[in-house]
């Protein structure tokens, strides 16, 4: 029977086998790392997007920032504008205060009563005078009570004249001045306002 020798084949097998496995596992490597290297291109390029986007952002953000501050700082400056046109329009109604004043006191006091001083301190009318009979100064109250720029009448007292030959009674009395209080108040908040602007 003859021998065949197989070695020379089943050699040439195994190399060529080898062979085919590495070139598989050269061929996976390669596809691995392409697979990978556009995987970290994607990524990469979305990060550099997003990093635009968020650049793109933050600028638009500062801008809105400065145009906020602006408004801000118009609203202030609207503000002020308003509370000096209020004061304006409350002086200018109020510039003939004074001589409405006198011309309400004057309407007020009914006969018989005589004022010896009218003194003014800020909002409030001091009255002093003498009258004929307590019945006049109450009808002088309810007068003052009933004044649309009059307020608050207060007698603060009323005494038999010290001469025993004189019927009049002498009082004092107190009134406050309507719409007064509110133009020097509005005259204060318009100072500090300012005082606050110049810091």
């Amino acid at each position: 029977m003859a021998h065949i020798n197989l070695l020379p084949w089943r050699d040439a097998a195994r190399k060529e086998r080898q062979k085919n496995y590495v070139m598989v596992l050269a061929f996976t490597a390669l596809m691995s790392f392409l697979v990978f290297f556009l995987i970290n291109m994607i990524y990469n390029a979305r990060l550099e997007g997003q990093a635009k986007r968020n650049q793109y952002l933050q600028s638009e953000i500062s801008i809105l920032d400065q145009r906020i501050a602006e408004i801000s700082r118009l609203n202030e400056t609207k503000r002020s504008l308003q509370q000096r046109l209020t004061l304006i329009e409350q002086l200018q109604s109020s510039r003939n205060l004074g001589t409405q004043v006198m011309s309400e006191i004057a309407t007020i006091i009914p006969n018989g009563v005589y004022l010896t001083q009218l003194e003014k301190k800020g909002s409030m009318l001091l009255l002093v005078g003498k009258s004929e009979s307590n019945n006049r100064l109450s009808n002088m109250l309810r007068e003052a009570e009933q004044s649309e720029l009059l307020a608050e009448p207060y007698l603060e007292f009323i005494q038999a004249a010290k001469e025993r030959s004189s019927l009049l009674s002498d009082f004092q009395m107190h009134l406050k001045i309507v719409g007064f209080e509110a133009l020097d108040n509005s005259n204060a908040e318009t100072k500090n306002n300012a005082q606050g602007g110049r810091r």
